[in-house]
Formats: C-alpha cells, structure tokens, sequence
C-alpha cells in the first residue's frame, strides 16, 4: 500500500509546478483529498472546477487540515512562509518543499525549532518549462523525471518514505542527495545555463540592430535562449538564494571564457579544437548515459584499452578501493533494515551504483554515494515497493544472485537483467534451491538471465551446497530473512562470510557451525540499522600485492584492506610462493578483519596451489596467474571449474592472454598449469572482464614490450580509479578511446 495514500495533501502555490503535483495526484488518486492555498484566485476555481483540487482556502484553514503539505514556492517566498504556517500544521503532519536551492530554506526551518525541522523533508523536483502558471501544468510532468529528496539529520526513516512515494506515484525517479551538495550541483548544472541564456539575450537585445540579429538567428539560438523565457521572479530568487554556489561557479565559468578569448585572439586552432573535442566528449557520454534507453547503453565504451608501457617500480603508500562485496551488502540490509544505516568507504563503481539504482527504483532514499559516504533510510523488511522497471545489474554476478533471493520473498513481481557478460552466466545455481524453498523464477531456457520473478511466500529448507560459493549462500539466506522456519546451508569448504557477518551487525540472531560448515537462521526478525565502516578490497588490492611481489625493488604499503579468513587466499598463495608480505596494525572494523599490508620484491617460485586455498581466491585467480608466469618453475591448479563461468571463461582467457606474452600453459577441465618465464609484449583481449583486463595491465611490469588490453570498460563496474592508482604506484600506465 502507499505510504500516501488516504492522506490529505495541501499544495501552496498552485502554479505550473504545484499545478502538475495536483494533476499528477488526482490522476494516479482519483479519491485523492487535495487542498489548495495560492493568491491567484482564478487558479484555484479554474482547479475547483477541473476537479483537480477538493477545497481552497487561507493556509490558516487549510494546514490545520493536511497531513502532507507541498510548498510549490519560488525560494525566498518559502523561507518567508515557513514560519507563518509552523503554528497552523498538525503534528503527525508532514511538509515538504520543491525548491531547487536548499541550504537557505533549511536555516529558516531550523530557527523555528527542532518540532518543525523534524517534520519537514526538503526535495526538489527535476522538471518544469519556460512556462508558468496554473494553466501551464501537466498531469505527467514528472513521469521519468528526477527529483532529489534532501533530507534532514532529524527526519524519520518514516517521514522520508512518505515523501519518496508521493514523488514515485507521481512517476519520477527519486534521488538523494546532502544539501549542500544539492545546491553545488544545481548551481553548475541549472542555474548557471539560466544565468547564461538570460545574459547572451539581454547582450544581443542592447546591440545595435538587434531585430537583424534576431530575425537571422538560427534554431541552436532559440533551444539555447529558451531558458530565458523563464519565469523571471523565481530565477532572481534563486540566484539570491544560492549566490555562494552559483559565484563559485560562475568565477570558473568566466575563467575558462577569457582562456577561450585568448585563444581565439592568437588564432589557437589547437588548443580550440581539443577543447572542443573534450566537450563533445563529455556531452555525448552524458547523453548516452542519462537520456538513452537502458538496452542502448549496456554495452557502452567498449572501444576503451590500456596501453602499458614495459618496467617501473612499485612504491609508496596507497588504499585501494572500497570492498565491492561488503558494499553490496551494504545497501541490501541497509534498505531493509529499520532505522538510517550510515555508510563509509563505499565502492562507487558500476556494479555497486547499479545496486543503488535498484533499491532507489524499489522506494529506498539513499543519500549519495558522496567521496565514499551513504546514507541508506531503511524501509523495514515489508517496505520495498514493487519496480516498475526491469532491475539492472549491469555486470555483477553478485548483486543479480542476493537480489534474486531477496525478490523471491516479496509480495511483486520483477525482473533481474544485465549487461551481454551476465547474460551468458549460469543462474541454475540460485534458481534451484530458492524453488525448492516455494520460489517461482523463470530464466532463459540455457539457465541465464534475465531472471523473472514472481514473488510468493517461502519456507525454509536445508541446502548442500554442492561447490563453495558465497553468492549461493548469501542468496538463500537473504531469502531465509522471509521464509517460514529454518534456512540452513551447508557449505563444502569455506567461503566468504561477508552476509554472517553483516547480518549480525544489523542484529540479526543466524547460528554457525564452523565444523559442520553450516549457518542457519530463523525467518521473520527484523534488522535494526547500524554504520559501517567498508574496508579496502582485498580483490583490488590483489592486483598491487602481485604488482610489488614481481617487480625487483618494489616495496609497497597497502592501507585498510579487508583481511577477512575466507578472503585471504591471495596473501596465503603469495607467501606459498615466497612473497615477503607483512600485516600490521590489525583491528576490526564493523566485524570485519582490517590491516595494513607491506610488500616487497622477493623472487617467487612456482606451486602446486591447495584445494583448500581455491575458495579463498577465486576472484584473484587472474593476477595469481600473472605471478605464476614471473615464477620459477611451474604453477598447477585443479578444482576451479567455477573460474570458467565468471564474467568471462577466467581458464581459458588467461591462459590465451600468457601464450599472447609467450608463457607456456596447459589448460585443463578444472584449472590450468602455468610455466614461468620471460613475458613478451602484445595485444591481449580481456573479453570484456575487469580481472583479466588489470590482471595483464600488472603484467606489463616484468614485459620485454608494450602491452596493450582491449576491451577494458567494465574495470569501472569494479575499480573506478585503477588507472589513476597504478600511475601513481608505478605502472606507465594509459587509457586509450578508440
């Protein structure tokens, strides 16, 4: 059910953009109680008589008579209102803003008290035209339209929610973001093209023969100059109202035009045509990105490779990315959790945002991620509202798994898509024990996505697992938090325990039986919010481990990396293999293991790499390969039949890539045997998959020549900053668009 619905709902100021919140209300509610407060008579009876609006009246009357209040004000005029109506609104009640500058209209809540502040929650809609006025409103303005809620320290997780699921019955897609940040980024992105349009129109009215000028001017003159047409009290108040931002901006924005005078004044061809060049660019990915149906931007940048130069050095001290695991879960348990969960080192690659984006879709305000930083306000366990999209998962085998099991509970029905390398990997796995606890998911006829759920009531079952997979085991688990009894899952060697672990910090009660390699948990609890702290991923840091281990001089310190027992297979195979690796400053962070990590250059030698070892580095397999071709001697893994249906075949895409560099290998079934050598250089395909893709980007430390990997766009679903970390630790490295 809607968390607005049956509730009255008074909008003050019933212009264009208070207008369409009344249309698009009705629309969606015909039983809707809408009220009305504007000066414009007219408007109100025009609304009375569309059956737009139930009843007008002075905010005196009308506030005292609504438990949602909707100010559809220019900005000064809502920071002058707020105190007048505070006397006249309900307690229970709800008021909440559609501003486009915040931080001033925050301050004049605050100076009515802590009461007041706790019940207004600040959000700015994403839409409008040059258009004003009642007459001027839509009943679909905010269909596919963004609109950021901006929510205050002291707002309840409830109170959020109710304005969330006004905007989401509205049709819009709703955002969170601080404040602060809020007003930064309208002020470059809104209100200095405003500013612009209104400045080169007034400029070419006072030139001389400016009717010429205009009756010539072409159709970009008329889509540039049509934000001039805008209503021209509103704009001057938010210029006012957000002068620091919109100054800041605006001094960089002047900078760059006289650079651009410059240029033009010495016939700069040059340096006019690569900035040119460089906005193009960046307008057309921001196109691409934000304005191009889904299924036209899955596959976007393929054309992207490394280009690495032989030799270097690894040193210094670096801290590579936020755990992509941990972050998952994150934003999972914090969206169904009671309470603020409060998030800090988050991974802002693809594969997280995409997590993001789902339980955005699925009615969770979720502040950020901002330089690592979320705030997730919890819906509770039954609060997740049904999507009205299919859920994109890009490229994350993980997040596609947990989700599926946490849909299966729900009382929706939705679908699980991603990008062509998830498309292609086996779902089976999941499907299987989640339909033996009551699940109805339907896949491709070869077990692949999409995965097409039909939620139902589960009960709980006990599952071998017949290979150690987290991705399995967090899945039935996060189904189990619904299911009727017992879930209990047996594992045949151990495997990451990020979900145990996270569970029990959000205080929910799960047995383990190391041993017996089992975890069980009884259905029905509920999660209470919690922080947490996200260390360094030991994945990423994978990479500058094996870095340094190879390259003769190196000595490298990695900060806060994740030491988690069912993660540390890399550091333990290294070791096996002779590397000079030291932990210190060992603590724990939210339950999970943490430590600084030093590495130095040691000669390595080759392995015959333990069963038990597998399941601890099955993601790092790609850079362990790499060590293994530096290595004296020979490298031999069975039993990891699992690499060949990761993003990529991980067996047979290495073991391509080593020949390409001339190291000899034999491929089998289940693993690979890597004999060590000197490295040539080369062109490698990574297939698409980020490991295989960084993997060869650190072999090129020890190559005779340059190394060049194509295919190297999904790295940022999993380490945004690769590029930027290896340069700065020593690989000459570079990104190349083709």
């Amino acid at each position: 059910m809607s968390n607005s619905a049956g509730k009255s709902i008074l909008i003050i100021g019933l212009g264009m953009i208070g207008g369409s919140i009344a249309r698009g209300l009705r629309k969606v509610g015909p039983d809707q109680m809408i009220l009305a407060c504007d000066q414009d008579q007219e408007a109100l009876g025009q609304a009375i008589r569309d059956k737009i609006i139930n009843d007008s009246g002075s905010f005196e009357i009308m506030c005292p008579l609504a438990d949602i209040i909707i100010i559809a004000l220019p900005p000064l005029s809502i920071a002058r209102l707020l105190p007048k109506i505070a006397p006249y609104i309900k307690d229970d009640a709800i008021v909440t803003d559609v501003a486009s500058v915040k931080s001033h209209i925050i301050s004049a809540a605050a100076e009515i008290g802590e009461d007041f502040l706790s019940k207004f929650v600040p959000a700015h809609p994403i839409a409008g035209s040059e258009q004003s006025g009642y007459r001027a409103s839509i009943d679909n303005l905010f269909e596919s339209r963004n609109v950021i809620i901006t929510p205050l320290a002291t707002n309840s997780p409830e109170a959020v929610a109710v304005i969330n699921d006004l905007w989401r019955s509205l049709g819009a897609n709703v955002l969170g973001m601080s404040s602060a940040r809020h007003d930064e980024v309208l002020a470059a992105t809104s209100h200095l093209p405003h500013l612009l349009a209104y400045a080169i129109v007034d400029v070419l009215a006072k030139q001389e023969q400016s009717e010429d000028i205009f009756r010539y001017a072409a159709g970009g003159f008329a889509d540039f100059s049509r934000l001039a047409s805008s209503d021209a009290k509103m704009w001057s108040d938010i210029f006012i109202a957000n002068a620091d931002a919109t100054e800041r901006v605006l001094d960089d924005y002047i900078k760059n035009l006289l650079t651009l005078k410059k240029a033009i004044s010495e016939h700069d061809h040059v340096y006019l045509e690569n900035i040119f060049s460089q906005a193009k660019h960046a307008r057309d990915n921001f196109i691409n990105t934000h304005y191009k149906p889904s299924s036209q931007v899955e596959m976007r940048n393929t054309q992207s490779s490394f280009h690495i130069e032989p030799g270097g050095i690894i040193e210094g001290k670096i801290r590579v990315a936020g755990d992509k695991s941990i972050s998952h879960r994150s934003i999972i348990l914090g969206a169904i959790a009671n309470g603020v969960t409060r998030v800090k080192g988050f991974l802002e690659g693809e594969d997280a945002l995409n997590t993001v984006a789902a339980f955005r879709e699925m009615g969770v305000t979720i502040i950020g991620p901002e330089s690592g930083e979320m705030t997730i306000y919890g819906v509770g366990k039954q609060g997740l509202k049904a999507p009205r999209k299919p859920l994109y998962m890009g490229n994350s085998g993980t997040a596609m798994r947990l989700l599926a099991g946490l849909l299966a509970a729900q009382p929706f029905d939705s679908v699980l898509t991603g990008d062509e390398s998830l498309s292609s990997r086996p779902m089976n796995r999941i499907a299987g024990p989640l339909r033996e606890m009551g699940a109805q998911i339907d896949t491709d006829s070869d077990g692949t996505p999409p995965l097409r759920i039909t939620g139902r009531p589960l009960r709980g079952i006990k599952y071998d697992m017949p290979m150690a997979s987290a991705q399995v085991k967090s899945c039935l688990l996060l189904a189990g938090l619904y299911a009727e009894g017992v879930t209990t899952v047996s594992e045949p060697a151990p495997c990451r325990d990020h979900t145990e672990r996270m569970l029990a910090g959000f205080a929910y009660s799960l047995e383990r039986d190391p041993a017996r390699g089992t975890c069980s948990l009884v259905g029905g609890q509920a999660l209470q919010a919690t922080d947490i702290d996200v260390p360094a991923d030991i994945s990423s840091a994978a990479f500058f481990l094996v870095a340094a281990a190879i390259c003769p001089g190196s000595n490298l310190l990695l900060e806060h990396v994740g030491v988690n027992p069912t993660r540390t297979g890399v550091i333990n195979l290294l070791r096996a293999m002779g590397a000079d690796i030291v932990l210190s400053n060992e603590r724990l962070v939210g339950g999970e293991p943490v430590a600084d990590l030093t590495i130095q250059y040691r000669p390595l030698k080759g392995i015959e790499i333990p069963a038990d070892q597998i399941p601890l580095a099955i993601d790092e397999f790609p850079v362990l390969f790499i060590a293994a071709a530096c290595a004296e001697g020979e490298t031999v893994l069975h039993g990891a039949e699992e690499l060949r249906v990761k993003e990529s075949d991980r067996i047979d895409a290495m073991a391509k890539g080593l020949e390409q560099l001339g190291i000899a290998t034999e491929v089998f079934a289940d693993g690979i045997r890597i004999v060590g050598g000197k490295l040539g250089g080369g062109t490698i395909d990574s297939h698409g998959d980020h490991r295989i893709a960084m993997a060869f980007a650190v072999s090129a430390l020890r190559a005779e020549s340059a190394v060049t990997i194509t295919n190297v766009a999904n790295v940022a679903t999993s380490f945004p900053d690769f590029v930027e970390l290896a340069s700065r630790a020593g690989i000459k490295i570079s990104m190349v668009s083709e």
